[in-house]
């Protein structure tokens, strides 16, 4: 709860009130299903409002990358089963965005991998997804996560992973894998994962929308 107070003292006394939070879904190519999770993003910023007192809309927006309201929103969110693919034009524009302040948060519904890591590096060819530490920020930017994600399906099996593209000292991909945070996300019946499994996917989200504004 202290931290939770912290966040909201920051919300006030800087410029992050001065636009309704609302993170945009990457519309991309390549056949995935880019525009699952349909419930996802409703959830979790209705529980930023409620627990943090953050300006947030109803549900994220959604664009393409290329699109001129892709880059307004400060988080983007990438996600699905399928194939990702980004052209040149595509490449450049995210890098741009994520070299010049922005944030994506990708979460593998079980089958992008191979697909988005390739994408990524499109994107960013000098760097590589590394493992962050359980002492990282995003897992400590509201509710202390000491053992790194929650898991929340089944998927390959073992244990999640929490991979990050550092740019100059900078987070600026944050990529869950082997877990499902979004699908944990979603309304009850969708999924039905028990209430414990979808506190702890919404309570890391939480983490993930935070520290993607503050840093």
């Amino acid at each position: 709860m202290y931290k939770a107070i912290l966040i909201a003292s920051f919300l006030i006394f800087t410029d992050v009130p001065a636009q309704v939070i609302a993170p945009v879904r990457i519309h991309y190519q390549g056949g995935g299903d880019w525009y699952g999770n349909k419930t996802t993003w409703k959830n979790i910023l209705a529980e930023a409002r409620k627990r943090l007192g953050m300006p947030t809309a109803p549900r994220e927006t959604s664009a393409k990358i290329e699109d001129p309201e892709f880059s307004q929103s400060p988080i983007a969110y990438l996600a699905g089963h399928g194939n990702v693919v980004f052209d040149d034009q595509e490449a450049a524009i995210l890098r741009r965005y994520l070299t010049r302040g922005g944030f994506l948060f990708a979460d593998d519904d079980y089958g992008m991998d191979r697909s988005f890591r390739r994408a990524m590096k499109k994107v960013f060819p000098e760097l590589d997804f590394t493992p962050l530490p359980f002492s990282h920020p995003i897992y400590h930017a509201v509710y202390d996560f000491n053992n790194g994600l929650p898991k929340v399906h089944e998927h390959a099996g073992g244990p999640p992973q929490g991979l990050g593209l550092i740019y100059e000292g900078r987070l600026v991909c944050f990529y869950s894998f082997n877990t499902d945070i979004s699908d944990g996300c979603e309304d009850a019946q969708i999924h039905k994962d028990p209430e414990s499994v979808r506190g702890q996917a919404l309570k890391m989200a939480l983490n993930i929308l935070v520290y993607a504004l503050t840093n």
